[in-house]
C-alpha cells in the first residue's frame, strides 16, 4: 500500500507541475512580444574597434529620430527622407525584418557584424590606406582611372554605385580626388592618428 501511495503522490506532483509549464511559456511569449528590445550578448562589441563602435553609435543616434533607443519604421523613413532617398513600405519592412527583434543599438551592431562576416570581414585601415595610395599620383587620384578600376576589378561596382561613392568625395574641376581627404573619409585610424599627433 505504501508503494501505491508513493506512486499516487508522484503522479499528483507531476500533474501539479504540468500547468506551470504553459504559464512559463506565456511569460516567455509575453516578454518576446513586449516593446522592449532583447539584449544580445556583449560579444558583438568585440567584433569592432572602439572607434568603430563610437561611429556606429553616432549613426544609430542620427537614425533614431524619436530618441527611444529603438529604430522603427518611422525612424528609417525619416532617415531616408533626410538624405533624399525614397523607400517603399516593403523596403523598410525588409530592412527591419533583418533583425531578430526590435532594432536597438546592440541588434544593429549584430547586423553589421553578420554582414561583415558574410562578406569576408573588413580590411584593416593600413590595407585601405595602401589600396588608395596605389592610385595616388602626387597627392591626388585621377577619378576616371579610379572609376574604371572600381568597375573592372575585384568586387565590381555598378555605374550607380560609383556615382554614389563619388558624391561623397571631393573631386576638383580637373577630375582629381584628394588622396588624403579620401583616406580620412574612409578610415577612423587616420583621424585618431592626427589627433594623437596634435597632442604630442
Amino acid at each position: 500500500m505504501a508503494d501505491k501511495e508513493k506512486k499516487v503522490k508522484k503522479k499528483k506532483k507531476e500533474e501539479g507541475d504540468a500547468p506551470a509549464a504553459p504559464a512559463a511559456e506565456t511569460r516567455a511569449s509575453s516578454k518576446s512580444s513586449s516593446k522592449k528590445a532583447k539584449r544580445s550578448g556583449s560579444n558583438v562589441f568585440s567584433m569592432f574597434s572602439q572607434a568603430q563602435v563610437a561611429e556606429f553609435k553616432e549613426a544609430f543616434q542620427l537614425m533614431d529620430h524619436d530618441k527611444d533607443g529603438i529604430i522603427t519604421k518611422p525612424d528609417l523613413r525619416a532617415t531616408f527622407d533626410a538624405v533624399g532617398k525614397l523607400s517603399t513600405e516593403k523596403e523598410l519592412d525588409e530592412m527591419l525584418n533583418e533583425a531578430p527583434g526590435p532594432l536597438n543599438f546592440t541588434q544593429l551592431l549584430g547586423l553589421f557584424g553578420n554582414r561583415m562576416a558574410d562578406s569576408g570581414g573588413t580590411d584593416d585601415d593600413e590595407v585601405v590606406v595602401a589600396a588608395f595610395k596605389s592610385f595616388d599620383d602626387n597627392g591626388s587620384i585621377d577619378s576616371e582611372k579610379f572609376r574604371h578600376a572600381l568597375m573592372t576589378w575585384g568586387d565590381k561596382f555598378s555605374a550607380k554605385e560609383v556615382d554614389d561613392a563619388f558624391d561623397a568625395m571631393e573631386i576638383d574641376d580637373n577630375g582629381q580626388i584628394d588622396t588624403q581627404a579620401l583616406i580620412t573619409l574612409l578610415t577612423a585610424a587616420q583621424e585618431e592618428g592626427e589627433e594623437g599627433g596634435e597632442a604630442a
